[in-house]
């Protein structure tokens, strides 16, 4: 029995087989510490898990859900955007629940791409825009993301006749897997460059309110013209640490959002309502806890930016996201790196060319580990490295 061709053509995804990797020390009764995957380790607000289990109570709610989402909870995204963002949105033709961020990440290629049509993605990237554009019968494009850019798309750098024949655009900050914010030239200039070439701009908000040192993430539809070329992800996993809860929700242009809900109200039935009336809580509920997550973050950061200077490896110490971006030392790609820090001191980091060819020569390092861990994860690091030398 064979597979489609769309499914032969596609990679295995990444972190299942870094589950697999791990999975396999761990039957040798090996202790790695694993800073590859982006799952955060402290748990969601106990007011949301109230909220969970009160409506899971309710006999209502154990029906099927509404394609469109709950009306409150459109409401309630609609109100929390304008106070995050300063930007109203209808919540009955411009908001749109979502399984998950990347569920509707992948979903918005199947929705606007023909067979054939080009998508510009950034290279390094999550790599569902990729595997989602294939899927779809799309052609990706790849933009380089460089370090002498601060690692920002370089809209200059793309052709005319390539933007042409572009459907879409993919772009994410803050950003996965580099860490780099952009600024609100950026945004400006991203807006123009889809109006010059009538194409649309997808962008991936999931960490928007995982930041640093006062930097606050805009939102791609704060500035003029961004709902009219426009679709935004945005997350509740990294804000409230509700990862396996799966919902997220898409803002933005009308007819993109409706173009995305006619395809998904023919394949999937929608959101659990008693995670809707949770996301409700989370969204309504106090900063506080989404502040402090931040703060423990940071201090992470920090510890992992100090190491990395003791032994002499390039990271800049990013404003946003939960990860580190690092550079690999002389003599090593991605893979042998994160291999040899895998043999010879038991700790997992992701190797950048695992998220495109763009990506290597780093290293992805997640900050989703207790203090305890991550210190001692570092200390593996240093001591292997200095045993090197």
């Amino acid at each position: 029995m064979r597979p489609a061709k769309r499914i032969e053509n596609l990679p295995p995804y990444m972190f299942a087989r870094i589950d697999q990797l791990l999975e396999e020390k761990q039957q040798q009764g090996v202790d790695i510490i694993n800073l590859g995957i982006g799952d955060p380790d402290r748990p969601t607000p106990e007011h949301i898990v109230e909220a969970l289990c009160q409506a899971a109570h309710d006999p209502a709610n154990q029906r099927y859900p509404s394609y469109y989402g709950l009306k409150r909870l459109r409401d309630t995204i609609s109100l929390w955007f304008e106070k995050r963002f300063g930007v109203a949105l209808h919540p009955d033709r411009e908001i749109l629940p979502t399984i998950g961020s990347k569920e509707g990440l992948a979903h918005v290629s199947w929705a606007l791409i023909n067979e054939g049509d080009w998508a510009l993605l950034p290279n390094p990237a999550y790599t569902v825009y990729k595997t989602s554009v294939i899927l779809a019968g799309g052609r990706p494009y790849d933009l380089p993301l460089l370090e002498e850019n601060d690692f920002l798309v370089d809209f200059d750098s793309v052709d005319a006749r390539t933007a042409r024949r572009a459907r879409l655009l993919y772009f994410n900050y803050p950003n996965n897997p580099t860490s780099a914010v952009a600024d609100g030239a950026f945004f400006e200039r991203a807006i123009q460059f889809a109006k010059d070439y009538d194409l649309v701009l997808c962008h991936d908000c999931a960490y928007s309110e995982i930041t640093f040192d006062g930097y606050k993430a805009p939102s791609l539809l704060q500035f003029r013209g961004g709902k009219d070329v426009g679709i935004e992800f945005h997350s509740l996993s990294k804000t409230f640490n509700m990862t396996g809860w799966r919902i997220g929700f898409a803002v933005g242009n009308s007819e993109l959002i409706d173009s995305l809900a006619t395809l998904k109200t023919n394949i999937d039935s929608g959101v659990f309502n008693a995670i809707q009336h949770a996301a409700i809580a989370a969204l309504e509920g106090p900063k506080e806890p989404t502040e402090q997550t931040c703060l423990i973050y940071q201090k992470r950061r920090d510890l992992v930016i100090e190491t990395m200077e003791q032994i002499g490896l390039k990271a800049q110490k990013p404003r946003g996201t939960m990860f580190v971006w690092a550079r690999v030392p002389p003599g090593f790609t991605s893979e042998s790196f994160s291999q040899k820090l895998v043999r010879e001191a038991n700790v997992f980091v992701t190797p950048g060319s695992a998220f495109g060819s763009f990506g290597e020569g780093f290293i992805r390092i997640s900050l989703t580990i207790s203090d305890e861990r991550l210190k001692e994860a570092m200390e593996r690091i240093r001591l292997c490295l200095s045993a090197g030398k």
